[in-house]
């Protein structure tokens, strides 16, 4: 506990030799509402991932540029930018740039409600970031210029869980030594740092460095000892980049660590990417090219140099190149004597959670070196889009995975070509789109959409997808229902009606089978759904609820089989949700959720759960703190009932954790402005269970009934 009562008390003296500087003015305001407005947004986009692993940095970064710096809706070739708020749709861009060559420049923010496809409610969410004038950015900016408008960001976060895990207690050399795994190899602090230059969207430099709970900070002197390792770098991992962006012909260049986003994802996409929304006009993915990595996923992210030019009108060509060490299991066992030895290690599995908080997960390490390297060429005008991929992946290694029936037709080589095409056209207010692509297995994918505006009061949102059992590419993330795009058919149909300016109806039907077998599911040719109704109520600006009922129905194996011959039963999975926000006044707003959530797999026994939280939020005008608090009760009988909430966290983090067993959730976040340009936030969560003696399991095992967490964060901008 000394390094973090260390950390506590220099948190205590900033606080208080601050407290002379708070300043009651517009700024306070400004950086309030700013807040507020972007982590609703991010909500709403968490919320509908659920379970599924994401990193939402890049889009706090995104959200939080374009509120410092709005979009000139005045401005030319504003296209890319508006789509990549994630709120407007094709044709709807498409309307607002025709309405201009039409009419002439915009007069005010309000004259958007003369455009089709652009209600009341739309024009709320974007107005944040988006302005009307007429000054427009001069692509001759000076050095000195962009200096003096540039913003520098400083973030040095901590956090840490409290009660004392098992993977913490002390063992003897000798029971270590049995069994590498038996203990952490570091503290239980987690340190996180971040220094970010930015002008405007056009340039981006920084770096990021990061330690996990468990992890050494320099070394463990006495797993070197015992085990030979060497962990001499401080932090686990370091990320840095360059980035510029509409610099001439170059639309975008990346040097370090960047994402590259293509097509539809289905032959190359890394980062963030959504899929089945509450939203379904975001069904389409509004691929950014080169985008600069800022965030801690130690693997979904390309590190090498990227390049976007327009030598032409009308015409992109991307170029790209990666190579980087990842985790790896490697094979001590291969025998290198053979006459086909090629003098390459074998590898038997990637390793893919970041984690080096063990002697064994450390030595998995940057085992294996990936390199990737691509090319993209684009045709484009005001309707039309096709590009066409190419990317080839290789590992410093032999990869022979140890795969089951089930995955028996996923990668397992040491190189792969993924070749792809992608299209859009828009006529009017239908919108089609897709992309096609082949690994060079043979393995064929595909991906069709459309978009369609068929009323003002009515849009519809279609996909299908056949993405071939043995279609191979290990950064392909387009729309699916599983988390690879393989072995899988569908058809998704949404439906998105506003019958007024205070109701939206949402619904989606998606069917989809799988032609091979899948992991606890020993057959071919199984079936599922997915259905999803909502029904949202705005009154006021002030007041907001909705309803939710979703159903999905999954092929799994019958848990009573006692022979080897499998047999396929139904996973059936209900959710209700009902929601309701409310803002009492400027400094207070409310939102209460109660959810229920059953799971039945075949004839057992059907499985529920509840939640139910209130959050207060309070953000007085003219102070220099604000703060959310969160008191949750839960109820589920088994992890399979679970239910998931995203819930308020210090700035550039985020939290979605799953509710299961009996017992309260509290977390309290504190935001306190110290001075201009300095801001402080303190988070405490804890989760405390009625029904369980122990919490975790392995390393992470707490002896007692609560779990707790406490966080630290402090930035500097200048």
């Amino acid at each position: 506990m000394k390094g973090f009562n260390s950390f506590l008390l220099i948190i205590v003296l900033l606080l208080f030799a601050g407290v002379s500087f708070a300043q009651g003015d517009k700024k306070i305001e400004y950086e309030a509402e700013k807040n507020r407005i972007i982590e609703q947004r991010v909500m709403n986009i968490a919320e509908a991932l659920e379970d599924k692993t994401a990193d939402f940095t890049t889009l706090f970064d995104v959200l939080s540029s374009y509120y410092e710096n709005p979009i000139n809706l005045n401005k030319k070739n504003i296209k890319e930018d508006l789509l990549e708020l994630q709120i407007l749709t094709d044709f709807q861009v498409n309307n607002l740039l025709a309405h201009i060559k039409k009419d002439g420049n915009l007069m005010s923010i309000y004259e958007l409600q003369s455009i089709d496809g652009f209600d009341v409610a739309t024009i709320r969410k974007i107005m944040p970031f988006v302005t009307v004038n007429t000054e427009f950015y001069s692509p001759h900016t000076s050095f000195k210029e962009m200096i003096d408008n540039s913003t520098n960001a400083v973030y040095m976060r901590y956090s840490r869980i409290l009660e004392k895990q098992k993977g913490y207690a002390d063992v003897s050399d000798e029971d270590w030594i049995k069994n590498e795994n038996k203990k952490y190899l570091g503290s239980q602090d987690k340190y996180y740092m971040r220094y970010r230059f930015k002008y405007m969207s056009n340039v981006s430099i920084g770096f990021t460095a990061e330690k996990d709970a468990g992890e050494s900070f320099f070394g463990n002197k006495k797993a070197t000892e015992l085990f030979g390792l060497q962990q001499k770098k401080g932090f686990d991992f370091y990320s840095a980049h360059f980035y510029l962006k509409n610099i001439g012909k170059v639309k975008g260049l990346a040097i370090g660590d960047y994402h590259m986003q293509l097509g539809q994802g289905l032959t190359f996409w890394s980062g963030l990417a959504f899929g089945k929304m509450v939203n379904i006009m975001s069904f389409k993915k509004n691929a950014r090219g080169i985008k600069p990595y800022a965030s801690v996923d130690e693997n979904n992210f390309l590190r090498g140099a990227a390049i976007t030019l327009q030598p032409i009108k009308h015409f992109e060509f991307t170029a790209f190149g990666s190579r980087k060490k990842i985790d790896a299991n490697l094979d001590s066992s291969a025998d290198t004597t053979s006459n086909n030895y090629d003098g390459l290690s074998t590898f038997t599995s990637f390793q893919a959670s970041g984690n080096h908080y063990t002697v064994g997960s450390l030595k998995d390490k940057d085992l294996l070196e990936e390199t990737y390297m691509g090319s993209n060429v684009k045709y484009f005008n005001d309707n039309f889009k096709i590009g066409l991929t190419g990317v080839y992946s290789s590992f410093g290694g032999n990869i022979e995975r140890k795969l089951a029936p089930y995955s028996k037709f996923q990668f397992n080589t040491n190189k792969n070509t993924v070749i792809g095409t992608d299209y859009s056209y828009i006529y009017k207010n239908f919108n089609v789109y897709g992309e096609l692509s082949r690994s060079e297995n043979g393995g064929i994918a595909q991906l069709h959409g459309l978009l369609a505006s068929l009323d003002p009061k009515l849009s519809t949102s279609i996909i299908y997808r056949n993405y071939q059992k043995n279609y191979q590419s290990l950064r392909s993330n387009a729309f699916s229902e599983s988390s690879k795009n393989i072995n899988e058919k569908g058809l998704i149909f949404g439906l998105e009606a506003k019958p007024n300016r205070f109701w939206i109806i949402t619904a989606y039907m998606d069917e989809f089978k799988f032609p091979w077998l899948r992991n606890l599911t020993d057959k071919p040719n199984t079936f599922g759904k997915d259905g999803m109704l909502q029904i949202k109520w705005k009154p006021t600006k002030k007041l907001e609820m909705y309803g939710r009922i979703r159903n999905k129905v999954k092929p799994k194996n019958n848990p009573f089989d006692v022979t080897e011959i499998a047999t396929i039963v139904k996973e059936n999975i209900w959710y209700y949700r009902y929601h309701v926000s409310y803002k009492m006044s400027e400094s207070i707003h409310l939102k209460n959720r109660v959810e229920f959530r059953t799971y039945k797999r075949g004839e057992r026994k059907q499985e529920n759960g509840y939640l139910i939280y209130q959050d207060i939020t309070y953000k007085p005008l003219s102070k220099p703190y604000s703060f959310t608090f969160r008191y949750a009760l839960f109820d589920t009988d088994s992890y399979n009932s679970r239910i998931y909430a995203y819930e308020s966290n210090v700035l550039y983090s985020y939290s979605i954790p799953a509710y299961y067993n009996r017992g309260t959730r509290t977390q309290l976040t504190f935001r306190y402005r110290i001075k201009k340009g300095i801001d402080l936030w303190l988070r405490w969560a804890q989760w405390h269970y009625n029904n369980v003696e122990t919490i975790g399991t392995a390393l992470q095992e707490i002896q007692g009934k609560n779990k707790t967490e406490v966080k630290a964060q402090l930035r500097f901008v200048f």
